[in-house]
């Protein structure tokens, strides 16, 4: 009998396992059709839909492995780096999506979000004032206009899935939409800065490493809290306060 595997929990969402199938539990039941419709759009390898009764999306396990994860080693050579930057740009490249994702927000909404959460962690001690302040200036870079684009919108490495240097499927779609391309490219390498070129590379366009050092300081600056929250630890080895510890 297969087991059942927390893949991933906390109060606003579940992921399990059961052998061949991930069931993916959202209090959110709006997220779940965004997630199915951003799949069905999307140009890249996804996973099949089995069935959706929200709130549970069941959905058929991927082929391959992860890149690695934040917080642990990555694996993966070079060109299979590079073939998830191909990918992301595939999606990037393609007919925008109806919503507005993640990806999307307001550069004004973000810096207001921004600087009433860095107010928080330091008023709370959560992080030193210096680190902060320096993040805080290192993340300006990612507040400027950009062109919209279909975006993933939660790009973790983790969310990757490739075999013999080939994509098979990226998953977790709830957070797709019209938004920064970059925001993803960041949310891809954060945490692996060491994979950025190939990354890069497989792209295939020119970036602007400013704006992607901005969203790795943004991100992480926001994550912080809700992660301590949620029952996670952004405190361990490679993770989100070491990307910060990393600009200064």
């Amino acid at each position: 009998m297969d087991e059942v595997t927390v893949v991933v929990a906390h109060s606003e969402r579940a992921t399990l396992r059961v052998g061949d199938v991930f069931l993916k539990v959202d209090a959110d039941q709006a997220r779940i059709f965004a997630e199915v419709e951003a799949m069905s759009l999307a140009p890249v390898p996804t996973p099949e839909v089995l069935w959706c009764k929200p709130p549970v999306l069941a959905l058929a396990a991927l082929p391959g492995t992860t890149l690695g994860r934040l917080g642990g080693p990555a694996t993966g050579s070079p060109a299979a780096w590079a073939t998830a930057g191909a990918a992301i740009r595939k999606l990037h490249d393609a007919p925008l999506p109806p919503r507005h994702g993640r990806a999307g927000r307001s550069s004004d909404a973000l810096a207001a979000e921004l600087d009433d959460e860095c107010d928080t962690l330091a008023a709370d001690g959560i992080l030193p004032a210096d680190l902060i302040a320096r993040n805080r200036r290192v993340a300006e870079a990612a507040l400027r206009p950009w062109t919209p684009a279909f975006t993933h919108g939660d790009l973790q490495i983790a969310h990757v899935f490739v075999d013999a240097d080939e994509v098979t499927g990226i998953i977790d779609w709830s957070e797709a939409g019209q938004g920064d391309a970059l925001y993803d490219l960041a949310t891809f390498t954060l945490g692996h800065e060491e994979h950025l070129d190939d990354v890069i590379a497989g792209y295939g366009t020119d970036v602007d490493l400013e704006v992607i050092h901005g969203w790795w300081s943004l991100r992480s600056l926001l994550a912080v809290r809700w992660l301590i929250e949620h029952g996670f630890d952004p405190f361990a080895p490679g993770c989100e306060v070491d990307v910060l510890r990393s600009r200064m």
